[in-house]
């Protein structure tokens, strides 16, 4: 009786301690989501969505360009870094050895890891430099390179669980391997990549530091992709460290507006994970 006494004691003891950490993650959470509302929803307007900044000591105006600079970006960064990744996933998981996929591996989880200002000053070298001017481009290709592992690692794993008896019958059946590939086996794990690919998305949506070595951003319309573009993290960066009021309420605005879209894809990722595990 009294170890059975000791054991209830220490399991109350260990759930304690797990709801008390639980409450320790969520409290921080919840106090910078509450804070980003209160100070930026009292700023989201029309002008907000339809309207670039206005020059300097203007009042109003909003983020228009940088919401479409950030769009560019994320498509042309996606455009490169989701096949790269999806396809070096499927070498690994179908056709690697074990060497050269451990090498890989490890490779990608090294790039995974790297801060991304660090990932900048790379695109920086060797992009900006050669081109002579920051640009779009250059953004996209710092922000796939983020992506790139992301993808890779995610896709690995969901094509580890489709179930081997799914590749041997559409062999059996004369499926060249290649085909059976992208699909069989790909097709079979399409929820879990799509979970892996809004990750991803949700992780370069928010990023500024590399793009403050490509992009470099815009005040106006951006035109050309071999020139400056406008992004919502470089704006809020820019406009919270101005001395301008009316700038820091466009700042708690677009905070706002990032963190939603944020949030809106990493459930929308919860979503397709949990799908995969009722399927």
């Amino acid at each position: 009786m009294k170890s059975l006494g000791f054991r209830k004691l220490k399991n109350a003891g260990m759930t304690l301690v797990m709801v008390a950490s639980t409450v320790a993650v969520l409290i921080p959470l919840i106090l910078i989501f509450v804070h980003i509302v209160r100070m930026g929803f009292s700023s989201i307007s029309l002008d907000f969505f339809t309207q670039i900044p206005k020059p300097t000591g203007e009042t109003g105006g909003g983020m228009a360009n940088g919401m479409a600079g950030s769009f560019i970006l994320i498509a042309m960064a996606s455009a490169l870094g989701i096949p790269i990744g999806i396809f070096g996933a499927i070498y690994l998981a179908e056709y690697g050895g074990k060497r050269i996929s451990n090498v890989i591996r490890f490779g990608a989880d090294v790039l995974s890891g790297i801060p991304s200002i660090i990932t900048g000053m790379v695109a920086y070298t060797l992009l900006v430099v050669p081109l002579k001017g920051f640009s779009a481009l250059a953004g996209a290709f710092a922000l796939a390179l983020i992506m790139i592992p992301i993808v890779l690692r995610t896709t690995e794993e969901q094509l580890k669980m489709v179930p081997d008896s799914l590749r041997e019958a559409s062999l059996a059946l004369g499926v060249p391997l290649w085909r059976t590939s992208l699909k069989v086996t790909l097709r079979s794990a399409m929820k879990g990549v799509m979970t892996g690919i809004l990750l991803a998305i949700a992780r370069i949506a928010g990023e500024t530091a590399p793009l403050l070595f490509t992009a470099l951003g815009n005040q106006f319309w951006s035109r050309k992709l071999n020139e400056p573009i406008a992004a919502m993290p470089l704006q809020i960066f820019s406009f919270a460290i101005s001395p301008y009021e009316d700038w820091h309420r466009l700042a708690w605005a677009g905070a706002l507006v990032l963190v939603t879209l944020m949030f809106g894809l990493s459930l929308s990722a919860r979503y397709f994970g949990r799908a995969k595990k009722q399927s």
